[in-house]
């Protein structure tokens, strides 16, 4: 049994998977690195979404009448208070999708969510495996090479951060940072494992040297068990979904883990993308529900001090596409959600939406570089030195943005 099989069968889990997510198991990576008690009582968690959402639906420029002129069929409508199918109002350029009504948008109402428009990296290439790469790596397409990930890097700089990941493998993002607990949280559960087959497990490898990994692995498991099945409020609807899944992590972050990873995938909306209703629509109500589930779990105490990157490897075209979609794009929006952030606001250096400031006559430019962006919190929220941040983004401009 080599490690990964061995990995496999301590996890025991097939996942069906999450509508908004590919498959995820329970697969500990058995942690052979111990890491200390923080220095500082920060948690930081990055969501992935991955397929490059169509932000510009999502986060919408309604003070353009040029997103209006590009979009006949997907565009959502400017705010209006007797039309639930209107966008919600940010400030006079920018709209929430109605679908976020419930979620995030009490965040933004609370000034605990912030949104940077024309976010992302530089890389053109607008192919989703390249450019996921490219960002887990944490580099630039003008200077790429980097062989470990932006948060591997990043758990060895910050003091006494303790990663975790919530995905079935571990993700590039945690290249290079030791061994990381990697657990799957959307199909957790009891099963897989019985003490038979942990003995025989356990047996096979008493003597040899991933013993202690083994027992470690286990310890690992037992522990994310009883988290998610800990006592709940009878009261409180039941999460399901991404909710659910969000729920966990929220438990698990709560054990003392303070860096963490996750990624939803299903964001490539080609056709039948759909407008205030419809697939678009259907996936950013899951994604609202299961952020606005996390911050609640994470209860008052621990969200003050945390804080919660949403980011997609790019944006989608500006003007839809002949199947009712839009195609691979540029320019993002990125969120930055918790307790202590500063916001109600966009934030960054932003442009007016109109055809002649698009990128190659395509789709938004992107003017807020993601390593700066996500290099911010990092400091704000580790107090990483100019030095430790240079390691963890090496050669990235150095953050402007205060979010924390």
């Amino acid at each position: 049994m080599d490690r990964r099989t061995l990995l496999q069968a301590a996890g025991g889990l097939a996942a069906p998977g999450l509508s908004l997510a590919p498959a995820f198991s329970l697969a500990p990576v058995f942690a052979a690195r111990a890491y200390a008690t923080p220095a500082s009582d920060q948690k930081v968690l990055v969501v992935f979404l991955r397929g490059a959402y169509d932000a510009a639906n999502i986060v919408i420029p309604t003070g353009s009448d040029f997103y209006y002129q590009a979009r006949p069929t997907l565009q959502i409508a400017r705010p209006d208070p007797s039309d639930p199918n209107a966008s919600l109002p940010l400030d006079a350029d920018w709209s929430l999708h109605p679908a976020l009504k419930d979620s995030i948008y009490p965040l933004w109402q609370a000034k605990e969510v912030a949104f940077i428009p024309f976010a992302g990296t530089d890389d053109m290439s607008r192919s989703h495996f390249e450019t996921q790469a490219r960002i887990e790596r944490g580099e630039s397409a003008a200077s790429p090479g980097l062989s470990s990930g932006f948060m591997g890097r990043l758990a060895r700089e910050a003091s006494g951060a303790k990663p975790i990941s919530f995905t079935d493998v571990l993700p590039t993002s945690f290249r290079g940072a030791g061994d990381v607990p990697n657990i799957g949280v959307a199909a957790l559960s009891a099963a897989g494992v019985d003490p038979r087959q942990k003995a025989m497990i356990e047996n096979m490898y008493r003597s040899g040297t991933l013993s202690g990994v083994v027992r470690q692995g286990f310890d690992i498991r037992e522990q994310a068990m009883q988290a998610v099945s800990g006592p709940t409020d009878p009261t409180a609807p039941k999460p399901a979904g991404f909710a659910l899944a969000m729920s966990r992590v929220a438990r698990l972050m709560r054990l003392g883990y303070s860096l963490g990873f996750i990624d939803v995938g299903g964001w490539d909306t080609h056709v039948n993308q759909g407008a205030a209703t419809g697939t678009l629509a259907q996936r950013a109500a899951e994604l609202g529900k299961g952020l606005a589930r996390f911050a609640q779990d994470m209860k008052p105490d621990l969200w003050r001090n945390t804080t919660v990157v949403v980011i997609s490897e790019f944006g989608r075209t500006f003007r839809q596409n002949g199947d009712n979609g839009t195609d691979h794009g540029h320019g993002s929006v990125y969120w930055v959600l918790g307790g202590s952030v500063r916001g109600g606001r966009m934030v960054g250096e932003q442009v007016q939406v109109a055809e002649r400031t698009l990128n190659q006559n395509r789709d938004l430019p992107v003017l807020n570089d993601y390593r700066s962006i996500l290099g911010g919190v990092f400091r704000q929220a580790y107090g990483l030195s100019a030095k430790s941040l240079d390691t963890v983004f090496p050669g990235a401009p150095q953050p402007s943005l205060t979010l924390i």
